[in-house]
């Protein structure tokens, strides 16, 4: 998901494929770790190779953010491979982009929403600066322009617990329970709170059962 991905489909009887392989290896090594080379042996993995619906090997696949986006089938000489890889590297900007992304600090975060200000992993690494910075408001405004995701429901719900905070989750919920039917602000406040405990508490799944028996 967050580096381009060479799937080479082949295996050790199939000439073209032993023949392509140092190709592959080769010019992906030249990129640097910008793209990754995945060998897959089609006998060992049969699934693989079907799920790829390869209808004969050497069988190359490139993928960006998780999805094939080119491909080739049959040997192919370096100078074609070259240029079938480098079809998949980042652009100069997208490289800018990931670096002040990966500053993290709200300078570097805001100057990738000027340019793209839709950029969700942006918006969402900014949301949560200006939530530690008790800028929830400007949170909640910010997060506002992406659709609602598992990852801003987090933030979000961090940026309107901050406008009031809760010393006991426990306690919390369980004083809300009587309200949440009617009253949307407590409903609200309910699931915030589930949404910062996390799946991972044990508490969790029995809250939500607590809610779900309440509106239904």
């Amino acid at each position: 998901m967050t580096t381009p991905v060479i799937i080479d489909l082949w295996a050790p009887w199939c000439g073209p494929c032993v023949a392509l392989t140092p190709i592959l290896e080769r010019v992906t090594d030249a990129t640097n770790g910008q793209v990754v080379l995945v060998k897959v042996n089609v006998d060992d993995n049969p699934n693989i190779a079907r799920a790829f619906q390869a209808q004969s090997i050497p069988a190359v696949y490139a993928i960006r953010n998780g999805e094939v986006v080119d491909g080739f089938v049959g040997g192919q000489p370096e100078h074609i491979v070259a240029q079938f890889v480098a079809s998949v590297l980042p652009t100069e900007a997208e490289v800018e982009v990931e670096e002040l992304i990966a500053a993290g600090d709200e300078d570097s975060l805001r100057a990738v929403l000027n340019e793209s200000p839709g950029h969700e992993d942006a918006i969402i690494a900014l949301g949560e600066l200006l939530v530690a910075s008790d800028r929830a408001e400007e949170a909640l405004a910010l997060l506002a322009r992406i659709p609602e995701s598992e990852r801003t429901r987090k933030v979000s719900a961090a940026a309107r617990l901050s406008l009031k905070p809760v010393d006991n989750y426990d306690e919390t919920l369980e004083s809300l329970l009587d309200s949440v039917k009617a009253d949307e602000q407590a409903r609200q406040e309910y699931i915030d709170i589930l949404e910062l405990m996390g799946a991972d508490d044990p508490r969790t799944a029995g809250y939500r059962k607590k809610l779900t028996a309440r509106l239904f």
